[in-house]
This record gives structure tokens, sequence and C-alpha cells, in this order.
């Protein structure tokens, strides 16, 4: 863990506490020093590379008493490759610290505490990744082309070979692709490559400043059949994405136990991780308990993933989403899948002034799934609908507890549980699930 670092002299501290990106938390005279890639409960030697007025920021310099909870980082490229930020530490200690920063968050924005803390859900630790983004650069001082994700802290691709944490097939795909677009003439004309991973099928997307010669599509199209990837190439907004054969079968993913398959484009959302969205949907349905005799309203809908299960279950389902392809693929899935008591409207979801008849209704169930933002803005509305049950799924602990102060004191709702889910192993990312009780 030694490091080359340039400015600061070397001091001795004990690490504290994790910060939320995943850094450890020294005292120096009062002031905090973040210093990367130390854990709590150690005594380390760092040195400071950027001062601030509030806080220090550290680089680790040697590790003089290792925490119990650290262990060796599987990837070769750690502390390099900024996709992960947490691999030295252990995957129980991983969760824990992701479930103390969920209930910190919860005190300390929300002045909430959830009744009873949910048991993780926990999927593999490696080889989840289904979805990813991997930049692209020729660079011409080492004279090839890179690919992957950013160097941690910097706005450059990492060297790196192999990522861990992407499906094992994919696993290689960073040094695949570095190699074939060295051979292409647009080499310096190709800044991404996104990767989206269905149960049966996978999608690579190039993103493609300039038109690629034939020789280019060749090349292309000779890599995707030989890894058994479709390809896709965008020219420029995601209106543009198009396949470069025209016979792919459709990308697909199963929830519900296989009852409910979401069909998907090769640059829609889906969640990162297959295993943990399979039980993320599973626990929703659970909790929220719907029967034949409920109306359910579900936010931030997207393809349908929680929409199309909970219509298995309850009277009337209503999908609400900003994005109207999003909206017409939910539709086609319903249609696909049987389902026909769900209804789906586009909905600019953070003008709650603007909703359309669809919010005029009662609701006896909510479900909320919204981005990182949270979903302050439509709360208002929630007093009318009178669910007696809502279910959050948040990707950002900060507005989810900033939601549960207005749901819990402003509406007197009673946060009744809530739990992390490991969506992003060895990442610093808190996916959790909230529960609310409505008021009698």
């Amino acid at each position: 863990m030694a490091r080359d670092l340039k400015t600061g002299e070397v001091q001795e501290a004990d690490v504290v506490d994790l910060a939320h990106d995943g850094r450890g938390v020294a005292r120096d005279g009062g002031k905090a020093v973040f210093i990367d890639g130390a854990l709590p409960g150690e005594r380390v030697r760092y040195r400071v590379i950027k001062r601030r007025r509030q806080l220090d920021e550290a680089g680790l310099v040697e590790v003089l008493t290792a925490s119990p909870d650290r262990v060796v980082p599987r990837c070769a490229h750690f502390g390099i490759c900024g996709g992960c930020s947490l691999q030295h530490l252990s995957a129980p200690a991983q969760l824990a610290a992701k479930e103390r920063q969920l209930l910190d968050n919860l005190q300390r924005i929300g002045r909430v505490r959830p009744e009873r803390v949910l048991a993780p859900l926990r999927g593999p630790e490696w080889g989840y990744r289904r979805r990813a983004r991997l930049g692209v650069k020729y660079v011409h001082k080492k004279g090839r082309v890179l690919a992957g994700f950013r160097e941690r802290e910097k706005p450059y691709i990492a060297d790196i070979r192999r990522c861990e944490v992407l499906l094992e097939p994919l696993a290689t795909l960073p040094q695949d692709l570095a190699a074939l677009v060295e051979t292409l003439s647009i080499r310096e004309k190709i800044p991404q490559v996104e990767v989206s991973a269905g149960d049966a099928a996978t999608a690579l997307v190039f993103r493609v400043l300039e038109a690629p010669e034939p020789t280019d599509i060749e090349k292309i199209a000779a890599f995707g059949a030989a890894r058994g990837v479709q390809i896709f190439l965008q020219s420029g907004g995601l209106d543009t994405v198009r396949p470069l054969l025209a016979d792919y079968p459709p990308l697909t993913y199963a929830v519900d136990d296989g009852q409910v398959v979401i069909e998907f484009g090769p640059v829609d959302f889906i969640q990162v991780n297959r295993e943990i969205n399979a039980s993320m949907v599973a626990a929703a349905m659970d909790i929220l308990g719907a029967t034949r005799n409920d109306a359910v309203l579900d936010l931030f809908c997207g393809l349908g993933n929680f929409t199309l299960p909970l219509a298995r279950r309850a009277g009337r389902v209503v999908g609400v989403e900003g994005d109207a392809p999003l909206i017409a693929k939910a539709e086609a899935n319903a249609v696909r899948n049987g389902i026909g008591n769900a209804a789906f409207f586009k909905e600019n979801l953070f003008e709650p002034m603007q909703f359309g008849p669809w919010s005029n209704d009662r609701y006896d169930l909510v479900l909320l799934d919204p981005p990182r933002a949270g979903a302050s803005e439509l709360l208002a509305r929630l007093p009318h609908w009178r669910p007696r049950r809502v279910v959050y799924i948040s990707c950002h602990p900060g507005s989810l507890a900033r939601d549960a102060e207005i749901l819990v004191h402003g509406q007197r709702f009673k946060l009744t549980c809530a739990g992390v889910m490991d969506m992003f192993p060895h990442t610093a990312h808190v996916e959790s699930i909230a529960v609310f009780e409505g008021p009698a």
C-alpha cells in the first residue's frame, strides 16, 4: 500500500471512521483528515496531498496496525482504477459500513430511526455487474488505446486489463476492446463503449464520432461474432443507436421467479446487479403485500421492473415515468407478459403542479424508486392518495433521509423498517429500502 506522494511531510494517526466515499477519517488537532486506502481501527502513516479549510486530503504511506477487516484486493488495478473504492475492506464490513451510513443519514438529516433494521440483501461479491460505460481513448504518449473506467480522482482512463466486478464473460472486455479499437481507422473517434447484458444476450454500444470505414465495420462485426455479443453503433444522441445486424434477439431479464420477463434496449436504464434486483423486487412485493383489492402507484417506474410484478398481485397498478420511450417499452412489456391491469403515464415527477388525472385517484400502496435527487417535490401529493404503506427504494441515503423527514415529521408516517442492499459491492454506493406506514 506504500505510495510515492510528493508533497507534505509524513505523519501518524489513528483512523476513527470511514467517510461516505470510502476513505478513512483521522483527526489532526481536531481537523478531519481523509486518507485514501485507510480503514477504521488502523494506525497509519500518511502524507497530506491537499489542504482545505474544513478538512485535509491525504494518501496512505504505510499501515502500522491493520484492521482485522482489511483484506487483499482481488483486482490488480485497485487503487488506480476509480471503479471500486472498498476492495481492501471485507464484504461483511462493507455492508456494516453502508448500514451505519444509512442509519446515520436518517438520524442526522431526517431526525428519524427505523423501528427495525432489515437484514442486508446480499448477492455475488464479484462478477455482478451487467451494465457499464467504459471509456476509450487512444493515448499518443503510450502509443496505444486504453479502455475501462477512469482513474480514481482523475480524468484519465485507467490502464486496466481485467475487471473483477463485470460479469465473468465480460471481465477481459477492457483489454479486448482496447486491442480491437487500436486496429480501427477511427481509433481516436471512439470515446466510449457501453455494455448491457440481459439473461441470454449481451450488447455493446460503440459511440462513434466519425462514420466507421467498411473495414472497421468488418473488424467490429468479427469482434462481436467471436465473443457472441450484439454490436450497436451510436453516432449522436440516444435516438441514433443502431444495430450492426438486423436479426439480434431482444435483450431481456426475468424477475418475480421468472414469471415476468422485461425487454429492454442496450442503452435503457436497468439495475446493474441482476441478483440483487431480483431479490429487491421480491422483497418489495413481500413488504407491500398487495392484494386484488388494492390500487397501487409505482412512481419512477421505468420499464416496469416493479410495476409488472405488482400487477400480478394487485387489482390495479399505475406506473408513472418521465421518459416517453421507457413508458412505451413498459406498456409493451405488460402486453408481452399478458398483464392487462397496469396503466402507464408519462409525467415529469418533479413538477407535481402539472400532474395529470391519474394523480387525482386514491392509492392504497405507493412504491417510489427515484434517482439520486429523491422525490421531495411529489411528496406533497401523498396525503391526497392516502396510502396505508409506502416502499421507498433509494440510491442515495442523503435524499432518502431528507424525504423521510417530510414523511415522518410532516405527514405523520411511521418509518417501520429500513435496510441496505448490496447493489454495488466494493464501491461506496449505498442502495437501500425504507418502509413507511401511513397515519391511522
